[in-house]
Protein backbone atom coordinates (compact mmCIF):
# COMPACT_ATOMS: atom_id res chain seq x y z
CA UNK A 1 0.00 0.00 0.00
CA UNK A 2 2.75 2.36 0.97
CA UNK A 3 4.62 1.63 -2.43
CA UNK A 4 1.34 2.57 -4.69
CA UNK A 5 1.03 5.86 -2.40
CA UNK A 6 4.25 6.68 -3.45
CA UNK A 7 3.90 6.13 -6.94
CA UNK A 8 1.16 8.11 -6.89
CA UNK A 9 2.60 10.87 -5.53
CA UNK A 10 5.43 10.71 -7.79
CA UNK A 11 3.03 10.50 -10.78
CA UNK A 12 1.46 14.31 -9.82
CA UNK A 13 5.38 15.57 -8.93
CA UNK A 14 6.67 14.84 -12.56
CA UNK A 15 3.17 15.96 -13.98
CA UNK A 16 3.55 19.20 -12.10
CA UNK A 17 7.38 19.55 -12.94
CA UNK A 18 6.36 18.92 -16.18
CA UNK A 19 3.67 22.07 -16.16
CA UNK A 20 6.75 23.79 -14.49
CA UNK A 21 8.83 22.91 -17.73
CA UNK A 22 6.87 23.72 -20.57
CA UNK A 23 5.97 27.08 -18.39
CA UNK A 24 9.63 28.58 -18.23
CA UNK A 25 10.70 27.16 -21.40
CA UNK A 26 7.65 28.80 -23.28
CA UNK A 27 8.00 32.01 -21.29
CA UNK A 28 12.17 32.05 -21.70
CA UNK A 29 13.11 30.23 -24.55
CA UNK A 30 10.13 31.63 -27.00
CA UNK A 31 11.41 35.28 -27.18
CA UNK A 32 14.53 36.00 -29.05
CA UNK A 33 15.76 38.95 -26.69
CA UNK A 34 18.43 37.19 -24.72
CA UNK A 35 17.19 39.82 -21.68
CA UNK A 36 13.45 39.77 -22.96
CA UNK A 37 10.81 37.17 -22.24
CA UNK A 38 7.21 36.64 -22.83
CA UNK A 39 4.11 38.70 -20.98
CA UNK A 40 6.97 40.91 -19.64
CA UNK A 41 7.27 44.33 -20.49
CA UNK A 42 10.65 45.56 -19.57
CA UNK A 43 13.86 43.38 -19.78
CA UNK A 44 16.19 41.64 -16.99
CA UNK A 45 18.90 42.57 -16.18
CA UNK A 46 21.86 40.35 -15.31
CA UNK A 47 23.82 40.63 -12.08
CA UNK A 48 26.98 38.76 -11.75
CA UNK A 49 29.17 38.55 -8.36
CA UNK A 50 32.77 38.01 -9.73
CA UNK A 51 34.74 36.52 -6.72
CA UNK A 52 36.96 33.33 -5.67
CA UNK A 53 35.84 30.97 -3.05
CA UNK A 54 35.80 31.56 0.39
CA UNK A 55 35.20 35.83 -0.51
CA UNK A 56 31.75 35.84 1.58
CA UNK A 57 29.71 35.61 -1.79
CA UNK A 58 27.41 33.30 -0.28
CA UNK A 59 26.45 35.80 2.33
CA UNK A 60 26.21 38.15 -0.51
CA UNK A 61 24.18 36.12 -2.56
CA UNK A 62 21.39 35.68 0.35
CA UNK A 63 21.82 39.51 1.37
CA UNK A 64 21.01 40.14 -2.33
CA UNK A 65 18.29 37.55 -2.69
CA UNK A 66 16.57 39.02 -0.14
CA UNK A 67 15.78 42.06 -1.66
CA UNK A 68 12.24 41.57 -3.70
CA UNK A 69 13.75 42.60 -7.03
CA UNK A 70 16.47 40.21 -7.39
CA UNK A 71 16.27 36.25 -7.83
CA UNK A 72 19.35 33.26 -7.71
CA UNK A 73 20.48 31.08 -5.50
CA UNK A 74 23.87 30.90 -5.85
CA UNK A 75 26.34 29.46 -8.17
CA UNK A 76 24.96 27.59 -11.34
CA UNK A 77 28.08 26.89 -13.00
CA UNK A 78 26.65 27.69 -17.03
CA UNK A 79 29.79 28.07 -19.37
CA UNK A 80 28.82 31.50 -20.65
CA UNK A 81 30.11 32.34 -24.62
CA UNK A 82 27.45 35.00 -25.52
CA UNK A 83 24.26 36.90 -24.27
CA UNK A 84 22.38 34.06 -25.59
CA UNK A 85 23.30 31.87 -22.86
CA UNK A 86 21.26 34.39 -20.72
CA UNK A 87 18.37 32.51 -21.52
CA UNK A 88 19.90 29.35 -19.59
CA UNK A 89 20.92 31.51 -16.81
CA UNK A 90 16.99 32.44 -16.50
CA UNK A 91 15.47 28.88 -17.10
CA UNK A 92 18.11 27.64 -14.04
CA UNK A 93 17.43 30.63 -11.62
CA UNK A 94 13.66 30.06 -11.71
CA UNK A 95 13.60 26.38 -12.12
CA UNK A 96 15.66 26.24 -9.09
CA UNK A 97 13.28 28.54 -6.98
CA UNK A 98 10.33 27.94 -8.69
CA UNK A 99 8.97 30.97 -9.04
CA UNK A 100 6.41 31.47 -11.67
CA UNK A 101 5.35 35.78 -11.00
CA UNK A 102 9.14 36.27 -13.08
CA UNK A 103 8.97 39.89 -12.29
CA UNK A 104 12.34 40.14 -10.94
CA UNK A 105 14.08 43.10 -11.74
CA UNK A 106 17.59 41.30 -11.42
CA UNK A 107 18.25 37.32 -11.98
CA UNK A 108 21.58 36.65 -10.29
CA UNK A 109 24.74 34.34 -11.10
CA UNK A 110 28.03 34.04 -8.78
CA UNK A 111 31.18 33.30 -10.68
CA UNK A 112 34.06 32.00 -9.07
CA UNK A 113 36.20 30.38 -11.56
CA UNK A 114 37.92 31.60 -14.42
CA UNK A 115 36.74 28.82 -16.83
CA UNK A 116 33.45 30.43 -17.09
CA UNK A 117 33.10 33.05 -19.08
CA UNK A 118 34.31 30.93 -22.74
CA UNK A 119 33.77 34.94 -24.04
CA UNK A 120 33.44 37.90 -21.65
CA UNK A 121 32.73 40.89 -23.99
CA UNK A 122 28.76 40.60 -22.55
CA UNK A 123 29.88 42.24 -19.47
CA UNK A 124 29.93 45.54 -21.40
CA UNK A 125 26.43 45.34 -22.28
CA UNK A 126 23.87 47.62 -20.95
CA UNK A 127 21.50 45.00 -18.76
CA UNK A 128 24.78 43.22 -17.14
CA UNK A 129 25.73 44.69 -13.86
CA UNK A 130 28.86 43.31 -11.86
CA UNK A 131 29.43 43.52 -8.17
CA UNK A 132 33.18 42.38 -7.63
CA UNK A 133 33.98 40.80 -4.39
CA UNK A 134 37.09 40.29 -2.59
CA UNK A 135 38.93 38.47 1.07
CA UNK A 136 42.31 39.25 1.94
CA UNK A 137 44.14 36.45 1.38
CA UNK A 138 45.54 34.86 4.86
CA UNK A 139 41.79 33.66 6.03
CA UNK A 140 41.08 33.00 2.38
CA UNK A 141 44.25 30.79 1.25
CA UNK A 142 43.85 28.59 4.48
CA UNK A 143 40.21 28.46 4.25
CA UNK A 144 40.19 27.28 0.60
CA UNK A 145 42.82 24.36 1.91
CA UNK A 146 39.87 23.73 4.95
CA UNK A 147 37.62 22.61 1.84
CA UNK A 148 39.74 21.53 -0.71
CA UNK A 149 42.62 19.30 1.56
CA UNK A 150 43.72 17.18 -1.28
CA UNK A 151 44.88 20.52 -2.56
CA UNK A 152 48.72 21.95 -2.54
CA UNK A 153 48.96 25.03 -0.59
CA UNK A 154 51.07 26.08 -4.41
CA UNK A 155 47.85 25.05 -6.11
CA UNK A 156 45.56 27.25 -3.79
CA UNK A 157 47.70 30.11 -4.43
CA UNK A 158 48.08 30.13 -7.45
CA UNK A 159 44.18 29.70 -8.07
CA UNK A 160 43.78 32.76 -5.86
CA UNK A 161 46.89 35.11 -8.18
CA UNK A 162 44.94 34.39 -10.91
CA UNK A 163 41.44 34.82 -10.29
CA UNK A 164 42.51 37.86 -9.13
CA UNK A 165 44.35 38.92 -12.12
CA UNK A 166 41.18 37.65 -14.52
CA UNK A 167 38.98 40.10 -12.25
CA UNK A 168 41.24 43.38 -13.07
CA UNK A 169 40.58 42.65 -16.60
CA UNK A 170 37.01 42.15 -16.43
CA UNK A 171 36.75 45.94 -14.59
CA UNK A 172 39.18 47.29 -17.28
CA UNK A 173 36.76 45.70 -19.93
CA UNK A 174 33.64 47.36 -18.31
CA UNK A 175 34.98 50.35 -16.91
CA UNK A 176 32.14 51.97 -15.76
CA UNK A 177 31.15 52.90 -12.46
CA UNK A 178 27.16 52.93 -13.18
CA UNK A 179 27.56 49.13 -13.72
CA UNK A 180 30.32 47.76 -11.52
CA UNK A 181 30.82 47.89 -8.01
CA UNK A 182 33.33 46.97 -5.39
CA UNK A 183 33.27 45.76 -2.24
CA UNK A 184 35.95 43.54 0.53
CA UNK A 185 34.27 41.10 2.76
CA UNK A 186 35.62 43.14 5.26
CA UNK A 187 33.17 45.86 4.69
CA UNK A 188 30.59 43.33 3.99
CA UNK A 189 30.74 42.27 7.33
CA UNK A 190 32.49 45.89 9.32
CA UNK A 191 30.88 48.16 7.25
CA UNK A 192 26.86 46.33 6.48
CA UNK A 193 25.01 49.63 6.11
CA UNK A 194 27.56 51.97 4.37
CA UNK A 195 27.72 48.65 1.63
CA UNK A 196 23.06 47.95 1.55
CA UNK A 197 23.31 51.62 1.37
CA UNK A 198 26.35 51.31 -1.44
CA UNK A 199 24.02 48.52 -3.23
CA UNK A 200 20.94 50.68 -3.25
CA UNK A 201 22.19 53.38 -5.22
CA UNK A 202 24.27 51.13 -7.08
CA UNK A 203 20.95 48.55 -8.34
CA UNK A 204 18.26 51.06 -8.37
CA UNK A 205 16.07 49.08 -5.75
CA UNK A 206 12.87 50.39 -4.17
CA UNK A 207 14.00 48.24 -0.84
CA UNK A 208 17.18 48.84 0.63
CA UNK A 209 18.62 45.13 1.81
CA UNK A 210 18.45 43.93 5.03
CA UNK A 211 20.88 41.73 7.45
CA UNK A 212 18.19 39.18 7.71
CA UNK A 213 17.98 36.74 4.65
CA UNK A 214 15.79 33.69 4.24
CA UNK A 215 17.43 30.64 3.53
CA UNK A 216 16.29 28.21 0.51
CA UNK A 217 16.36 25.06 -0.44
CA UNK A 218 20.13 25.18 -2.10
CA UNK A 219 21.36 26.56 1.04
CA UNK A 220 24.22 25.18 2.05
CA UNK A 221 24.19 22.52 -0.54
CA UNK A 222 28.03 21.90 -1.95
CA UNK A 223 28.93 23.14 -5.38
CA UNK A 224 26.00 25.71 -4.98
CA UNK A 225 27.99 27.98 -1.98
CA UNK A 226 29.04 27.51 1.16
CA UNK A 227 28.04 24.84 3.26
CA UNK A 228 28.81 25.99 6.40
CA UNK A 229 26.36 26.03 9.60
CA UNK A 230 26.98 29.80 9.57
CA UNK A 231 24.98 30.48 5.99
CA UNK A 232 22.14 28.42 7.43
CA UNK A 233 21.35 31.03 10.41
CA UNK A 234 19.59 33.87 7.90
CA UNK A 235 21.76 36.74 8.95
CA UNK A 236 25.24 37.74 9.23
CA UNK A 237 27.30 36.17 11.79
CA UNK A 238 30.67 37.85 12.70
CA UNK A 239 32.51 35.99 14.70
CA UNK A 240 35.84 34.42 13.02
CA UNK A 241 35.18 30.95 13.05
CA UNK A 242 38.69 28.94 13.86
CA UNK A 243 40.72 28.37 10.99
CA UNK A 244 43.67 25.80 11.84
CA UNK A 245 44.95 25.30 8.63
CA UNK A 246 48.10 27.13 8.47
CA UNK A 247 49.36 28.70 5.15
CA UNK A 248 53.01 29.66 4.23
CA UNK A 249 54.29 33.08 4.99
CA UNK A 250 55.76 33.32 1.93
CA UNK A 251 52.91 32.60 -0.50
CA UNK A 252 50.81 34.85 1.91
CA UNK A 253 52.91 37.78 1.13
CA UNK A 254 52.77 36.86 -2.41
CA UNK A 255 49.13 36.71 -2.61
CA UNK A 256 49.05 39.86 -0.40
CA UNK A 257 50.70 41.92 -3.69
CA UNK A 258 48.19 40.24 -5.82
CA UNK A 259 45.30 41.78 -3.56
CA UNK A 260 46.81 44.84 -3.24
CA UNK A 261 46.85 45.65 -6.60
CA UNK A 262 43.76 43.99 -7.96
CA UNK A 263 42.04 46.35 -4.87
CA UNK A 264 43.63 49.43 -6.36
CA UNK A 265 42.19 48.40 -10.16
CA UNK A 266 38.84 47.47 -8.59
CA UNK A 267 38.63 51.28 -6.97
CA UNK A 268 39.99 52.71 -10.07
CA UNK A 269 37.45 51.08 -12.51
CA UNK A 270 34.60 50.64 -10.26
CA UNK A 271 31.79 52.36 -8.07
CA UNK A 272 32.65 51.65 -3.80
CA UNK A 273 31.06 52.58 -0.70
CA UNK A 274 31.09 56.14 0.24
CA UNK A 275 33.29 55.70 3.58
CA UNK A 276 32.98 60.12 4.16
Amino acid sequence: MTSQVERMRQYFRDIKNNLANNYYQFRINTDQDPYQIRFREKPFRILFILSHMRSGSSLLTHLLNSNPEIIGYGETHINYSSELDFKNLMFKVYWKIKNYQMNHKYVLDKVLHNHKFLADDFLVSDQVYSIFLLRKPQRTLASILEIKPHWSEEKAFIYYQERLDLLESYARLTNNKKQSFFITHEQLIDQTDLVFNGLKNFLETQESFSEQYETLRTTGRKGIGDSSENIKAGYIIRNRTQIDTKFSGELVEKATHSFQKCLTTLSTHCSTIDTK
